[in-house]
């Protein structure tokens, strides 16, 4: 075949909508993933300065519905994603303000940093969140936010949106006009309910979402002192020396507590090092107490309190505690494994 002939075969390829995949082939299958998103770290004492900025300039209501700020990835072209998967968020909740209930596919988590006095209403259930507590908003439930303290509350938003929009499957609804409920229970009905290690009512169908609405600070930190004084006395129980970490699941099922949202919480002691290891799959960490290094292949980024740090999918992490660190993590894990797509590493 001549060259002139080889030209006018791929002009008229293109004329037809057509590529050749000879031409593609790296670009297509390349050797390993080659993520857009950058290795990057958000430091609180900005975002909370700004954050409070906008609190002072810009209301809560109808339409932009939150006082949100997304975490947006410099490596996703002005994109508002954290990740290509991930949406993550610092939101601001001044005293007594209320944010109107809506309702969207998009299944959400609240993590919540400082502050008290709020309570989300989830499905008509009032929930009272606290600093270190887990709140979720599984997909297409009702929720809205009200304050009733005097001092302003921040937490960390964590949704699936870039997610659900490349898959076109987006749906929002906003929720009636009227007050959203005002009930302040120290105890929220899905705790009643669903919060009770190892005991499940009887007659309760499994739920692909959890409907515990609530995992408490006091639990998760039991848990990962629990696991720790363990391994003082020599028994096992924690992923690597000084490294403890626990999963929030489904009660129903004991599968993750979002459908496409794997939420953990790590403690590190003074001085552990963890193995450096990288995973398909992109994940967003935030500090909740202390300092230490996150390194993300060559890079090294010092890391405190507040700090949100994105890691792409395929990029080596390891983490360093200067202190004791207790960290907040969530990934896209649960969809790579739903797609026989996990592939996990050590050294880069």
């Amino acid at each position: 075949m001549t060259d002139d002939a080889l030209q006018r075969l791929y002009a008229d390829f293109q004329a037809a909508g057509l590529m050749p995949l000879w031409t593609q082939r790296e670009g297509l299958m390349p050797a390993s993933p080659r993520p857009a998103a950058a290795p990057h770290v958000w430091r609180y004492k900005e975002l909370y300065p700004l954050a409070q900025r906008a609190g002072e300039l810009v209301p809560v209501g109808r339409g932009g519905e939150r006082r949100a700020i997304a975490l947006a990835n410099p490596g996703l072209a002005g994109q508002p994603y954290a990740t290509p998967t991930l949406w993550a968020a610092i939101q601001y909740l001044g005293p007594r303000e209320v944010a109107p209930d809506h309702r969207h596919s998009q299944g959400a988590f609240r993590f919540v940093l400082e502050g008290r006095g709020v309570w989300t209403v989830v499905n008509g259930d009032p929930v009272e969140m606290r600093p270190g507590d887990l709140l979720l908003t599984p997909s297409w439930h009702w929720h809205g936010h009200h304050h009733v303290a005097d001092e302003p509350m921040v937490w960390l938003d964590g949704l699936d949106i870039p997610l659900v929009s490349r898959l076109d499957a987006g749906f929002f609804e906003f929720g009636p006009d009227e007050v959203v409920e005002q009930a302040t229970p120290t105890t929220s009905r899905s705790e009643q309910l669903w919060a009770h290690p190892g005991l499940r009512p009887i007659g309760a169908a499994a739920t692909r979402q959890s409907p515990l609405l609530a995992y408490r600070a006091e639990h998760t930190d039991a848990a990962l002192s629990g696991q720790l004084e363990l391994e003082s006395a020599g028994h096992p129980g924690v992923i690597e020396p000084g490294h403890a970490g626990i999963r929030f699941s489904n009660p129903t099922t004991g599968a993750d507590a979002l459908a496409t949202m794997r939420l953990e919480m790590h403690r590190l002691r003074p001085g552990a090092v963890t193995a450096q290891r990288r995973e398909v799959g992109s994940s967003v960490w935030q500090v909740f107490t202390g300092e230490g290094v996150v390194s993300l292949g060559e890079q090294e980024l010092d890391v405190a309190e507040g700090d949100c740090v994105a890691v792409p999918s395929w990029c080596p992490l390891r983490i360093e505690a200067r202190s004791r660190l207790d960290l907040f993590c969530f990934s896209d894990a649960p969809i790579y494994e739903a797609l026989a797509l996990t592939r996990t590493g050590g050294n880069a």
